[in-house]
Formats: C-alpha cells, sequence, structure tokens
C-alpha cells in the first residue's frame, strides 16, 4: 500500500453490511445514541446540540441532510420536516474519545432553533450569575410552526 494511503479492508460481524462497518468505530451510550454538535460552515458558530442513532447517522450520511433521533419523540427527526429549516451536511467528524459528532452544516433558512433563533445557545450566563438571552428571536415560532406552541423541533 502507498506511504500515507489507508486500509479500507476490515473484518466484519456475520451478517453485518460492509457499508456499515464504520458505525464500530462509535462509542454509542447505553440508550445506543452519541451526541451531536451542528456547527454552521463558514461561521463555525455551534448551532445546536441533538443526538444520533446509528439509523438516523446512516441517513444523514447517505441522504447529506441532518436527521436526529428525537428523544422526546421517540423517533426519527428530520431537521426541517416541520419548520422547512433543513440542514444540509458538509462535513462528519467524529471527536477523538469516539463519542461525540460533529457535523458542519449549511443552515437553511437561517434558524436552527425552535424559537425562531439562528442557534439553540442564546443564553449567557452573565457575572450576577443570571441567565441572559443575546440573541434575537428572528421569526416567530408561531408562524414558523403554524401553530401556537413552541415545543417543536
Amino acid at each position: 500500500m502507498p506511504k500515507g494511503s489507508v486500509s479500507l479492508t476490515r473484518s466484519i460481524h456475520p451478517g453485518q453490511r460492509m457499508a456499515d462497518a464504520w458505525l464500530d468505530a462509535i462509542h454509542w451510550n447505553p440508550d445506543g445514541l452519541v451526541p451531536v454538535i451542528a456547527q454552521e460552515v463558514g461561521t463555525g458558530v455551534v448551532l445546536m446540540l441533538a443526538w444520533m442513532n446509528p439509523e438516523s447517522l446512516r441517513l444523514t450520511r447517505d441522504s447529506g441532510y441532518a436527521v436526529y433521533w428525537s428523544r422526546s419523540r421517540g423517533r426519527l427527526w428530520r431537521k426541517g420536516e416541520e419548520s422547512g429549516h433543513q440542514q444540509r451536511v458538509r462535513a462528519i467528524r467524529l471527536d477523538c474519545d469516539a463519542d461525540v459528532i460533529l457535523i458542519e452544516v449549511e443552515q437553511q433558512g437561517g434558524i436552527a432553533c425552535h424559537t425562531g433563533r439562528h442557534h439553540c445557545f442564546f443564553r449567557q450566563l452573565d457575572a450576577n450569575g443570571n441567565w441572559g438571552e443575546i440573541a434575537p428571536v428572528l421569526k416567530d415560532p408561531a408562524a414558523i410552526y403554524h401553530q401556537p406552541s413552541q415545543t417543536h423541533e
């Protein structure tokens, strides 16, 4: 093998598809999930944290769009399925401990948070120990989801 090349050959478990062997490198938690950080391509802004299971990660890789596992819904959640704010995935990275995934995304519609903000990390702790909002609401969640509730994505 040429210098600097990586061998993609490895043994797999009986019945396991070779295409899914890459999932074995991930240290899934006892619930079969891994935390996923969505980071905006270009700006480096951390948009959100969500969870994936092997199926959602496979679907994310195959489709090129973020698919998460919704713990509250107990099902796959295609980001933007209700809001239209999909995340086009440009890269999938695994951290040094193999227990956190970072996906670099293009955030469609400019809104990643169900509160109508660009990102979910809009609260910042101040010197007095209070959480202050540091990012504006870009669009009313009721208008995004066509409902008065803010309990979606």
